[in-house]
C-alpha cells in the first residue's frame, strides 16, 4: 500500500479489484473490495465480533455506519432494515465507491455514501454502528466521537468495537468522562481480543452516575 493508509483520502496505490465471499446478514455474498481500503482481503476480526454481538438494527430512520471502509457493517444494516436510510460515512473515497458498488450489486437503494463534511448537519441517527479508526490516533479519534455520537437520537445506542490491546478500556473510561451526563456506557461482550461497547443516549441526564463496567 505505499504511504497510503485507510484512512488516506484519495489512495494513490493501485485499486487491485478483487471479489471476497463474506456472509453477512445471514446471506453468502460476493463483494468487491480493492487495495487501499481497510481489511480488503476478508471481514476483519473486529467487525465480525461486533456484527455477532450487536442487537437488531432499528427498522427505520437514519442509521450510520462510522467509518465504513468497504461497507460491511453498511451492507448487513441495509439488508436487515430495507426501510431505513444507511449513512457509510469515510474519509476515504475509494472505500465510499466500493459501498456504492456493493450497495448496487446488491440491489440496495436505502445506502448513502458519504465524506463526514457531506452528511447535513441536522440528521441525527437511531443507531450508530462502528469499527472505528483506532489507529488514526488517540486526539483524531476522540474529535470523531465528539462530533459523531452526539448525534444519536435520544434513547438510543451507538455499538463500538475496539480490540483489548489498542485501548478498548482506556477508550470506554474517556467516553464515561465525556459525554456524562446524558450518556452511559458498558462493555457488553468481549471476543477474540475485542471489546464490544455501548454507548446510550439518553432522554435526559440520568439520575444514577455513569456506569462503567
Amino acid at each position: 500500500m505505499g504511504s497510503d493508509h485507510y484512512f488516506t483520502a484519495a489512495p494513490a496505490s493501485p485499486e487491485n479489484l478483487r471479489t471476497i465471499r463474506v456472509t453477512l446478514a445471514g446471506r453468502e455474498l460476493e463483494l468487491t473490495t480493492a487495495g487501499g481500503v481497510f481489511s480488503p482481503d476478508r471481514l476483519d476480526a473486529g467487525t465480525s465480533v461486533l456484527l455477532a454481538n450487536m442487537p437488531p438494527v432499528p427498522p427505520g430512520g437514519n442509521l450510520l455506519d462510522l467509518g465504513s471502509g468497504w461497507g460491511p457493517i453498511t451492507l448487513s444494516m441495509a439488508l436487515a432494515a430495507p426501510h431505513a436510510k444507511v449513512w457509510a460515512v469515510d474519509v476515504n473515497e475509494r472505500a465510499l465507491d466500493l459501498v456504492r458498488r456493493n450497495a448496487a450489486s446488491l440491489g440496495l437503494t436505502n445506502v448513502n455514501a458519504s465524506l463526514p463534511e457531506d452528511v447535513p448537519a441536522d440528521v441525527t441517527f437511531r443507531t450508530i454502528r462502528s469499527n472505528p479508526p483506532i489507529r488514526v490516533g488517540k486526539n483524531v479519534l476522540h474529535d470523531l466521537l465528539e462530533k459523531w455520537v452526539p448525534r444519536l437520537d435520544e434513547r438510543s445506542d451507538a455499538w463500538l468495537v475496539v480490540q483489548r490491546n489498542l485501548g478498548a478500556d482506556s477508550l470506554q473510561r474517556w467516553i464515561g468522562s465525556t459525554f456524562h451526563p446524558g450518556f452511559t456506557v458498558y462493555r457488553t461482550a468481549t471476543s477474540k481480543g475485542y471489546r464490544v461497547l455501548k454507548v446510550r443516549k439518553h432522554g435526559s441526564p440520568p439520575t444514577e452516575p455513569i456506569t462503567i463496567a
